[in-house]
């Protein structure tokens, strides 16, 4: 039935009485059809959206897909992996993981776990060689920490960020050569040391033989995600290519935290039961006193001015302290700690961080990847992830780029 709407379904879609409808059924402005299985009078969902555009609220209509069918058989190799969102969204999207390079023990042990096949390369990246993937990988990502250079002259050039987890970066790309590559940050990497930092990354990718791509940063609530995460994603794409790298588009439903924990359009049930981290009973008794959707400003004065501290006279927002969401909105960015002061992100219902599993949800893990080590390394790993929904979209652009440019010399 989902092709079709009911008079009343439609009524309300368009915001009209069903009296309108039907005058305009006489008129031929839209013409009910016999639904093919229960025959009765219907009208197809594709031609009310077409033809009433207007009437329709913007996050019911859903004209976006980034979706694409790989032409081959691509390969990423993957750097600074974590616990694996971005390769589980590449997955996703069609794409083949050969290798992939973490320091972290726990978040290596957890890909291990989730992927015996996977070729997960423990240890310090300064310590691999990679010169053996050259011309053999379609794509290297990473999301490398955001560091400062010191800059030896006006153009900062690969010898100069040596040291830096970006120069490690960069160095795997140019013996790997692929035809694009992708580095991921936080938005913070806009403005860090003014600018100068980002502007390093872009020289220094030139001197390699890639051009970069104009930066964005991608809000995730924008590609399926229930959260409102922001990454900033640096695209290079090999010089001899020709060819324009497009980010996906942005879709227009944005989905919120009933859609993460419960049985719907992103999860086929409600979130597993799991652990969790607890509130000490002093940040407890404070929180209870919170509404959904509230923080520190709902609280008794009192309260307050003992809650806050010294930072009650500071002024600012300070919205995500004793925060707790409501069911009817995204969750705010998650941190690699639940219950730490100045991010609480209290669960709606109960006076409680999230647990390991809604974690996992928020950031669009499936539910049988599993997560290794203590509660606190668990929350970590989630915390510091690229959603897996965000990274599948991202997947679906680079197959996107890799048809194109596949279609004019095919892959070896």
């Amino acid at each position: 039935m989902s092709d079709y709407l009911t008079i009343s379904e439609t009524a309300k879609l368009l915001n009209k009485s069903t009296k309108t409808l039907r005058r305009w059924d006489e008129e031929g402005k839209l013409s009910a059809v016999r639904e093919p299985i229960s025959n009765y009078r219907v009208y197809r969902k594709s031609e009310v959206l077409e033809l009433f555009s207007d009437f329709v609220p913007v996050d019911t209509k859903e004209s976006v897909s980034n979706y694409v069918e790989p032409n081959y058989e691509y390969k990423v190799l993957e750097l600074f992996a974590g616990a694996g969102g971005l390769a589980v969204g590449m997955e996703k999207a069609g794409l083949k993981c050969v290798a992939l390079n973490e320091i972290d023990k726990f978040a290596c042990a957890t890909l291990r776990k989730n992927r015996p096949k996977w070729n997960v390369l423990e240890g310090d990246i300064k310590n691999f060689d990679f010169s053996e993937y050259n011309e053999k990988v379609d794509v290297v990502t990473g999301g490398f920490p955001c560091q400062a250079f010191s800059y030896a002259g006006k153009k900062l050039g690969l010898a100069d960020a040596r040291g830096t987890l970006f120069y490690e970066f960069a160095r795997v790309v140019k013996e790997v050569n692929p035809p694009i590559c992708i580095g991921e940050n936080v938005r913070g990497l806009l403005s860090h040391d003014n600018g100068k930092t980002l502007q390093g990354m872009i020289s220094i990718l030139d001197e390699i033989g890639y051009n970069v791509v104009p930066v964005e940063v991608l809000k995730a609530i924008n590609f399926k995600v229930p959260q409102k995460r922001e990454r900033l994603i640096l695209v290079g794409v090999r010089k001899d290519i020709a060819l324009n790298y497009e980010y996906p588009k942005p879709y227009k439903k944005i989905y919120n935290l009933k859609d993460a924990l419960k049985k719907g359009e992103l999860f086929d049930c409600n979130v597993p039961k799991s652990n969790g981290a607890k509130y000490p009973q002093s940040k407890k008794e404070v929180l209870d006193l919170v509404p959904p959707k509230g923080y520190w400003r709902d609280l008794p004065l009192e309260v307050q001015k003992k809650f806050m501290g010294g930072s009650f006279h500071l002024g600012g927002g300070k919205t995500g302290i004793a925060r707790r969401i409501g069911w009817d909105e995204p969750c705010l960015t998650l941190t690699c700690s639940p219950a730490q002061k100045q991010t609480e992100r209290c669960h709606p219902d109960e006076t409680r961080p999230f647990t390991v599993r809604e974690y996992a949800r928020i950031q669009t893990f499936p539910d049988d990847w599993e997560f290794t080590g203590s509660l606190a390394q668990q929350y970590k790993q989630i915390g510091n992830a690229v959603p897996v929904n965000l990274g599948r979209e991202v997947g679906y652009s680079i197959v996107k780029f890799l048809n194109e440019y596949y279609s004019l010399s095919k892959p070896k």
